[in-house]
């Protein structure tokens, strides 16, 4: 093994392998105890879409073979010679790698009941609107009882998310909801008339949506990870009509334009919230901001934003207009 072939190796599976597991973490990135001395809060961050790590407790970084020439203290051959004698999975493709088991548990899934979950929705601008397409997961890791707002995806998995943690349970997938049924999750929409599909990185981002729109009735896609990004593209192909609302960083705009490269017809409506991060970015700063009842009435398809963005965007919004193509 050279060092190309062991830096192409998930590093997040190199941490595994030495008994090192995330504190917290979603589809871009993973924070650790500092793997190289004790510490009680996770200054290691992983970022998952590059494979390299950075270690803010001593301000250096790098990749799998820095990692572990750090690790062991010892040169390059050596480290090489150690991963030789590994079996990861991400080397070692044709091999069946058994699975750890994982380290949680799902205790109980209900409907949303925890005040605090409801406060964190508030403070996400969001209202008992969203309540419907959305769970309360319990569950175990290790020996701490959590509870989660959970989004479950096609394989049943979820997306959760509170105040202090973010990740996944479960098998990971995509997220598809039709909004005509009040938020029950697809697994065939072969069957039905489909028009339309709203698609978004994250689940916080589509229940903005829902929150905003008033009378969208097509499907709401989730990526849940921009890793799954080809198998977003293998749903999309499902609808005649297919709506952008993905982050303006590095990540969502490369995105986008693979989508855009497959589905030319695609229309775009990041320009909406261009002035931010995401959809709900943009949600909590016109809740902050507090817009009146008159300018958030001004449109019956997706709020207009603040003055500025009116000026800026205006003509964006209104070829939206419910997102009907002109024909």
């Amino acid at each position: 093994m050279n060092c190309n072939q062991f830096n192409s190796i998930s590093l997040e599976e190199v941490l595994l392998s030495l008994g090192h597991h995330p504190t917290k973490q979603n589809e871009k990135e993973a924070w650790y105890l500092n793997p190289f001395a004790s510490e009680s809060q996770a200054s290691f961050k992983l970022d998952k879409r590059i494979n390299a790590w950075y270690l803010h407790s001593e301000g250096l970084g790098g990749n799998n073979t820095d990692f572990m020439k750090k690790y062991l203290n010892t040169s390059v051959n050596e480290v090489l010679d150690w991963a030789d004698k590994q079996n990861f999975s991400s080397f070692h493709q044709q091999q069946q790698i058994k699975k750890p088991e994982p380290n949680y548990k799902i205790d109980e899934i209900l409907n949303l009941q925890n005040l605090n979950l409801k406060q964190y929705l508030k403070g996400r601008a969001l209202s008992p609107k969203v309540y419907d397409y959305i769970k309360e997961v319990r569950f175990t890791i290790g020996s701490k009882k959590l509870y989660a707002i959970g989004f479950e995806n096609l394989s049943g998995g979820f997306e959760v998310r509170n105040a202090f943690y973010k990740g996944s349970l479960l098998k990971k997938d995509v997220s598809i909801i039709d909004l005509s049924i009040n938020g029950q999750n697809i697994s065939n929409i072969q069957d039905r008339d489909v028009k339309g599909v709203a698609v978004f990185e994250g689940f916080m981002d589509a229940l903005s949506f829902i929150e905003l729109q008033k009378s969208f009735a097509g499907d709401i896609l989730v990526m849940n990870s921009i890793a799954l990004l080809n198998k977003s593209l293998e749903h999309l192909k499902n609808y005649p009509d297919i709506h952008l609302f993905l982050d303006n960083d590095t990540a969502g705009i490369k995105c986008r334009s693979e989508i855009i490269r497959s589905f030319p017809e695609a229309k775009d409506h990041s320009g909406i919230y261009s002035n931010h991060k995401d959809l709900n970015e943009f949600l909590i700063h016109r809740m902050k901001n507090n817009l009146s009842n008159k300018a958030a009435e001004q449109s019956e398809k997706f709020p207009v934003q603040d003055k500025q963005e009116v000026r800026d965007q205006g003509q964006e919004i209104k070829r939206s207009n419910g997102f009907k193509r002109k024909r």
